[in-house]
């Protein structure tokens, strides 16, 4: 996020439509399983924010009016403004959907059970899949399990009636090199296109291919073709190529935005205590790691000194500006989310465990299994795993309870007891 998208935002801000002081953007980071996290931390906001004299929780509003997503945070965010109706308890909900996530509902790998003896036979395996789906994966079943849980209906008529905003997807093209943000809005929108060096936007209703786009993680998951300026072009995961996740927020006036993003606070830690040549497994953990490099805290402290440097100037010469300080609150995690995944290694789905063990790539001897986990941790959609990253997520956000309810502006009397971490 730099100036001057503060400033075109700004500029524009007399076609944008009328937006409450209290307004907020829910911007959700990209990581494969690793999303699960974001679950945890909005179910404990949802829980935060629900007043116990409530007795009709669904009279609560749903706290965010713009929605951004990346990868499978576009899935989250899609399925979130699907069910906004149901106001607060959405938030809870969206853990309905996790629980039901299993590996087998999200990809297929079709490979017979003595794969993993033979790394000539992984390799031919995976040579086959390759030509048959165009990458390492088939995610047939994840189209169909998008469209048993999103209904794009319900998030037409959620942003027609003004419960959201916008829902923002983000996927980058093979094809051009660009970062596309696909935007869907009411007709009577008025905000226009952007188009920065690298990344563009796009007006236009969201569909299951936009999510399985933003979501196609290169190399595993197949190109996704989707039209745009009247051509096509293909598509794979949002996460590359992500320099500015904050930006389409701000573009669209969001003056408050909470981020969760899944970024790996401590890989250092799973790293090899040898020397050892890299193995199959910790290239591809590396390339993995490289694909989502996250790039939201440099952009998060970035805003910040832009608005902390607006907020510091003198009260008139703030007043006659066209632009405004952007409050951002971003929340990762604070556990290696590596080292959680090497824990669940075995829950992979037996055929695609046994090929990519019989790559080399899920080799968990020695300083390897930091490598295996990582690339793991990004295909376990599996009931252990998804948990516990679902608690993580609570517990983080529950430690910064004070942050939180600061953000929302909601008093503390209105709090529930902070669950015991």
């Amino acid at each position: 996020m730099s100036l001057d998208t503060l400033i075109s935002y700004n500029t524009m801000a007399a076609d944008m439509p009328e937006v409450g002081p209290d307004a907020c953007a829910l911007v959700l980071m990209g990581g494969g399983a690793r999303t699960a996290y974001q679950v945890g931390v909005l179910k404990a906001i949802g829980a935060m924010l629900t007043k116990p004299s409530s007795s009709n929780d669904a009279a609560q509003p749903f706290p965010f009016q713009w929605l951004f997503g990346t990868s499978a945070g576009a899935l989250n965010a899609a399925y979130l403004g699907s069910i906004a109706a149901q106001g607060l308890p959405a938030l809870t909900d969206l853990a309905t959907f996790w629980s039901s996530l299993r590996s087998e509902r999200v990809y297929r790998l079709e490979a017979p059970g003595w794969v993993r003896a033979n790394r000539v036979v992984a390799g031919l395996t995976l040579a086959r899949q390759v030509r048959k789906h165009r990458a390492l994966l088939d995610t047939l079943p994840l189209v169909d399990t998008l469209h048993q849980a999103i209904d794009l209906g319900k998030l037409e008529r959620a942003l027609e009636q003004r419960l959201i905003h916008v829902l923002g997807v983000t996927a980058s093209s093979y094809t051009s090199g660009e970062h596309w943000t696909f935007c869907q809005t009411r007709p009577d929108n008025p905000v226009q296109a952007w188009h920065r060096p690298g990344r563009r936007s796009d007006f236009q209703p969201i569909t299951i291919e936009h999510l399985m786009a933003s979501s196609a993680i290169p190399f595993l998951f197949p190109a996704v073709p989707l039209w745009v300026d009247g051509r096509k072009e293909y598509f794979g995961d949002g996460s590359m190529r992500q320099l500015s996740p904050l930006s389409p927020a701000i573009q669209f006036g969001a003056r408050r935005i909470l981020v969760v993003g899944v970024g790996q606070p401590q890989r250092a830690g799973m790293a090899a205590r040898h020397a050892d040549e890299p193995t199959a497994g910790t290239i591809a953990g590396h390339a993995m790691a490289s694909v989502f490099h996250d790039t939201l805290q440099a952009d998060v402290e970035q805003a910040q000194r832009v608005s902390q440097t607006l907020a510091r100037l003198p009260p008139a010469l703030a007043a006659a500006l066209p632009y405004r300080p952007v409050d951002v609150l971003a929340i990762q995690p604070s556990f290696s989310l590596d080292e959680l995944a090497s824990k669940h290694i075995k829950e992979l789905p037996a055929p695609t465990r046994n090929t990519l063990a019989g790559l080399g790539a899920l080799d968990t001897r020695r300083g390897a299994a930091g490598s295996a986990a990582a690339l793991a941790s990004y295909l376990l959609f599996e009931p252990g795993f998804v948990n516990a990253l679902i608690e993580l997520g609570e517990h983080d956000a529950w430690r910064r309870k004070d942050e939180l309810m600061g953000f929302f502006g909601t008093r503390q009397a209105h709090l529930p007891a902070t669950p015991v971490p």
